[in-house]
């Protein structure tokens, strides 16, 4: 397969870094200035456990476990064959047993990353269905976005947890007399928007990308977006309690959970219709070839 790199894609990651790094200067000034500094420490803790240990939290969060060839054998066969045709090493494979048909990608890197698939994917998908699903996650990997989400999604988090702790806490004093910490939850609350709104942008770019790096390393854009609209349709049918177990994993989903009106305005996932409208033109293009 001859891949093409998206460099749209590409340009958004780095600007989406640049931005975020900038943003986490600013927002580690802001706290050195308050009593709030002693929560630095903790930050490059948790930075260092979002790096390495990304896979393995994914998996823990879904209570996904890894998968041997001996338990299946055709869910391997298939990950092996499409990672041969994307010029990938093969990921480790994990199923998470789950009422929520959807997939997702995780890892550092491309020689570190995992593809999840829950047993009701398994069991809505057909075969040629399932490998348009596990071809957009290996686009994901090929296009190296899953670090890149998983570093913005850590700010993001970093900084709600410290505006949560400053409201349960309340207030604080430090040298300069009160309202050093106040400073450091407005701070967090900045920090918070602008990289929840910088996450949404680059993740339904990425999700264009996928579908069309999917697309393309099984020849079939049809099959990924027969895919979609099965999974799509089938949300409307989990239950409530498994979609709030799941939430915080919806930015690494395939298609995300259902939400409100206000949800979907902020979704990580571009609509559907439009993922499949696109994946229709690309399907038109490739028979004109």
């Amino acid at each position: 397969m001859e891949w093409k790199p998206d460099w749209g894609l590409r340009g958004r990651m780095v600007l989406t870094m640049f931005l975020l790094f900038a943003l986490y200067l600013v927002f580690v000034g802001a706290l050195w200035q308050t009593d709030s500094f002693v929560f630095l420490p903790l930050m490059g803790v948790f930075v260092l456990a979002q790096f390495f240990f990304s896979d393995k939290l994914a998996l823990y969060s879904m209570g996904a476990k890894e998968v041997s060839e001996d338990e299946y054998p055709e869910l391997h066969a298939t990950i092996s064959r499409l990672s041969q045709q994307a010029d990938l090493p093969k990921p480790t494979v994990a199923v998470a047993d789950s009422r929520v048909p959807n997939a997702f990608a995780a890892g550092r890197s491309q020689k570190k990353s995992t593809v999840c698939v829950t047993t009701e994917l398994l069991r809505t998908l057909d075969r040629d269905e399932l490998e348009g699903v596990i071809a957009h996650e290996l686009a994901h990997v090929k296009n190296r976005d899953v670090m890149v989400m998983t570093i913005a999604s850590f700010l993001s988090t970093v900084a709600f947890m410290i505006v949560r702790m400053g409201f349960w806490f309340g207030g604080g004093r430090n040298r300069q007399g009160g309202g050093g910490f106040l400073v450091a939850i407005v701070a967090s609350l900045v920090v918070w928007i602008v990289s929840f709104f910088l996450i949404r942008a680059l993740s339904r770019y990425r999700e264009f990308a996928a579908d069309r790096g999917g697309a393309l390393i099984t020849g079939r854009p049809s099959a990924l977006a027969s895919a979609l609209l099965k999974i799509d349709g089938r949300m409307d049918k989990v239950p409530k309690e498994d979609l709030r177990e799941q939430s915080e994993m919806n930015a690494f989903f395939i298609v995300p959970l259902k939400s409100d009106v206000i949800g979907r305005l902020f979704s990580t996932h571009p609509a559907t219709e439009k993922r499949v409208d696109r994946l229709r033109d690309l399907e038109r293009e490739l028979e004109s070839q």
